[in-house]
This record gives structure tokens, sequence and C-alpha cells, in this order.
């Protein structure tokens, strides 16, 4: 018996989609390319940005949908569009709820890191809004299971969508394993498409300026067929150059908290020599103030800096920074004169810079960038070291973590497919990184991505469920369908 809907992606986004239609009485097949369900959303921290929420309510934060509105508009230059934006903003709180109400456990209390539970900075946002699940992304992935389960969703992983089946001008289901799957709606939810090099060519040739130091921390899934399904039924596209980059070390392999977090008494230099940044800046706004910078941005630190780092991680070890000082990769030098050369910067503005620094924020103030405040939201109460004991050292910096990546099927407010007219692919929504235009030209900060992704999907399994039960009416009765879908 062929289902009311197809969800083809099991990551938080199809799984969000998938459970929402199958609660609101829909028979639901969701079919996963890889061996088990959870996407880029399992390996994640799980933040998850939203505003006027319980858990904000209970820290005695005010805050509403239309302030993280305005905040999300014009961080992104009101380069969106405003009505999917408000409706993200207005349904991302409950969904938050309803994850709470799964089990996902989110306390109210202050977080001073992606994987501290409670309510963190996301961004650069003036109130909160990143909320951290207790078991993170994967305590999400697993409570969206048990719903899908518990509503009678059909789960088929190891099975990868060939492409979608048209009939009478609607997307009428899909072929899979060479299979025809006919369905009254399908909900493409397939992640991005950071692991196809020649669609990142096309779409976010920003991330391949990276070069050799590029590594990918999205799920194998993301492969990019959200777009191959949007070109056979002339959908458009929205996002084109947009993406996640995190700024990293250049020899970094693995997301931060595998890889390690460099020292923090550091101070991020430009080809010019001169200090430009709070080193600690959200990423929702760090990889393009390094990007603007002239030359290469190094991140400068002393002896002491590489002794006090922590062990247990691949890469921001004392020893690993050792070897690749050894090895020539990483700049190390006796003075800090020489370590200007050995980077080509002006020796009289690095140590202009460091001397700055020494002045100034190991006694408690960054009067230049503030990045005093920005320890103080983190939590780190004890004053950074001066950079003063030799050797020192420099190591190359850029955005070189791609995360996820923004161009995908246009969708409107009710996650509907857009075709280059800007009318509704009928039958067709999309949600997470393949519904494209939440996801901006500036990620606003940690948990703009599941957040996206959980809310747009609950809003287009709705939309879907609603979709098929009209069409599956209207066969019944053997007149054309609406193409009108519920908000």
């Amino acid at each position: 018996m062929n289902p009311d809907v197809i969800v083809i992606g099991g990551g938080g986004a199809g799984l969000a989609a998938a459970a929402t239609a199958a609660a609101a009485g829909a028979s639901v097949l969701l079919l996963e390319s890889e061996r088990e369900p959870g996407g880029s959303t399992q390996l994640s921290a799980g933040m998850f940005t939203a505003a006027g929420t319980s858990v904000q309510a209970g820290l005695g934060v005010e805050d509403s949908p239309e302030r993280f509105f305005q905040h999300y508009m014009d961080l992104n230059h009101w380069m969106l569009n405003p009505g999917l934006i408000m409706a993200f903003c207005r349904n991302a709180a409950p969904t938050l709820e309803w994850l709470i109400g799964l089990g996902v456990e989110i306390p109210a209390a202050v977080s001073h890191n992606a994987h501290m539970p409670g309510l963190c900075q996301a961004g650069v946002e003036d109130v909160w809004r990143g909320h951290v699940p207790r078991d993170q992304g994967l305590g999400i992935v697993r409570a969206l299971v048990r719903a899908c389960r518990a509503n009678g969703v059909e789960i088929v992983p190891n099975t990868r969508v060939e492409r979608l089946i048209e009939e009478d001008g609607r997307v009428a289901g899909v072929v899979a394993d060479g299979l025809d799957v006919r369905a009254g709606a399908v909900v493409v939810a397939t992640g991005g498409f950071a692991h196809d090099p020649e669609l990142l060519e096309r779409y976010y040739p920003a991330a391949l300026r990276a070069g050799d130091d590029l590594f990918v921390v999205a799920a194998p899934g993301a492969r990019g067929d959200h777009l191959r399904f949007g070109r056979q039924v002339g959908a458009s596209v929205a996002g084109a150059g947009q993406g996640l980059l995190l700024p990293t070390a250049y020899f970094q392999r693995l997301h931060h908290w595998q890889s390690g977090f460099p020292p923090k008494s550091r101070i991020h230099v430009n080809g010019h020599g001169r200090r430009f940044m709070d080193e600690d800046a959200s990423y929702a706004v760090s990889g393009g103030i390094i990007d603007a910078q002239p030359g290469p941005v190094w991140a400068v630190f002393d002896e002491r800096a590489r002794l006090g780092l922590p062990p247990g991680y691949a890469h921001w070890t004392p020893e690993h920074v050792a070897r690749e000082a050894d090895a020539g990769r990483t700049a190390r030098a006796g003075t800090i004169e020489d370590l200007a050369a050995a980077i080509g910067v002006p020796a009289d503005a690095l140590g202009a810079a460091v001397r700055r620094w020494n002045d100034t924020l190991p006694h408690g103030r960054d009067p230049d960038f503030r990045r005093h405040r920005t320890l103080a939201n983190k939590g780190s109460d004890a004053h950074p070291d001066p950079i003063d004991r030799p050797p020192f050292y420099a190591v190359r910096t850029l955005p070189a973590e791609l995360v996820c990546t923004h161009a995908g099927l246009e969708i409107d407010a009710s996650a509907r497919v857009l075709d280059a007219r800007g009318e509704a692919v009928p039958g067709l929504f999309a949600a997470g990184e393949a519904g494209a235009g939440v996801l901006g030209g500036r990620y606003v900060g940690g948990g703009n991505s599941v957040a996206g992704a959980l809310t747009m999907g609950r809003i287009a399994g709705r939309t879907a469920a609603t979709t098929a039960a009209s069409a599956g009416s209207a066969a019944s009765a053997g007149e054309p369908e609406s193409t009108t879908a519920a908000g």
C-alpha cells in the first residue's frame, strides 16, 4: 500500500517532518540513504536557537519571536524572505517545546558553551537564545526516532532515492532501488552537498578557497541529492554562494570538540601584523572578519600558552604544536622580531600588537576589541596570560571547517518548494539544508541549522499531510487537486 507522505532523508529535518505528518494522521514512509537515521543533527551539539521559550522564562529572560526576527533579518542585511523568516522565528519556540515534550531535556540553567546543558549565547544576539540539550544532537535524534515509531512511521535505511515521480503536473512519489513508490506528497530532507566537490564548485566556491586545508564535518549523506531532484522538476535554487565555514588552524581535520581549542592567550594578526578582532568572536561573524583581512591570518602565542594546552585532543596539544613547528609548518622563533620575519609581516607592527595585548587583557580589559566581555559570557573568569615567554609561535588560521551548505530548493513559509516563477511545485516540500532560505549569508549563531531543520521540518510535515489528504480526497472524487497548502 502506498503511503500518504514520503520523506526523503532521516536527519533532523526528515525525522521532524515524518513524526509531525504521522501525528497529523498521515501514513508516512521515511527513506534514509545511510545505515541509520540521524544525519548531521546526530553529529552536532544539538544546540537550538529560539525566542520566547520556557527555558528563557525560567531564567527570567524576556524575548519574543518578533525580536528574534528583527535580529535575524538585520544580521542578514534583509537579504532573506521576510515571510519565511517570520514563520521560522514564530515556530522555533513551539518546536523546542515539542522536543521537550518528547523527552529532550534542556534545563533552565546558564550554559557557557555548546556542550553545557542550558541556555547560552548562540551568536552575536543581545538576548541569549542558544538552547543546549543534555544529550546533544544524538539525544534529539533518539527522541525524534521514538516519536516516529510511536506514530507508525516506517523507516527504511540503506535506501537512496534515485528520482522523483511526476504525474499530472505534480510530484506523486519517488523511485528508490528501482521501485516506484507513490504518495500524495513528498518531503525532501536530504541535507546539503558538502561532500560533492562539483556542487561546491558551482554553489559554494568559497569553501574551496581553503584548498588542502578544507575538511568536512557534515554527515556522509550530504551529497546534494536535493539539487538533483530540484533540477528534475524545475525548482528554484536559493542560497547560492552561502554556507558555514568555521575558522580553524590549518592543521585541524576534526571538529573543535575533537581537534581541541587554541590557547586563550593568543592574538590573531593579519598580513600587516596587526591585531584585528576579538579572537573568541562567534562564528556567526568571525569567518567573515578573517576573510576580509589582507594576507594570511596568524594565531600568535608563546611557549607558556603551548605548554598550557590540555591533553586528550587530536591537534591542539603541546606535542602536536611542537611537531608542526619541528616540521616547519608552524612558525617558531626566539623573538617577536624573528617570528615576524618568519611569517612575512612588519616586525614593528607585530611587536606593537603583542605589547598592546600584554598591557590590556592580561589585566582584565580589552578596550580595542572587548574580548573580556566574550570571555565572561563563556564563563572564563581568569585573565589571559601575557605573550612574553619565548619561543613564540604563529599558526595560520582560516575558515576551513565546512559545517553546512545553504544552497537548496527555494521554499515558502509553508515549506512548499517553489519553481522559477515563484509558484509552488505541487506535492513537493523541503526542509533543512535541502529547503533553502532560512540559513542566509550570515549564520545567526550556534543552533541556527538544527533549529531551522526541525522547525521547517515540522512545517513541511504538517503541510504535506494536509496536501496528501487533499490529494486523496480529490482523487476519490475524480476532481483536480488545489495546489494551495495549509500554512
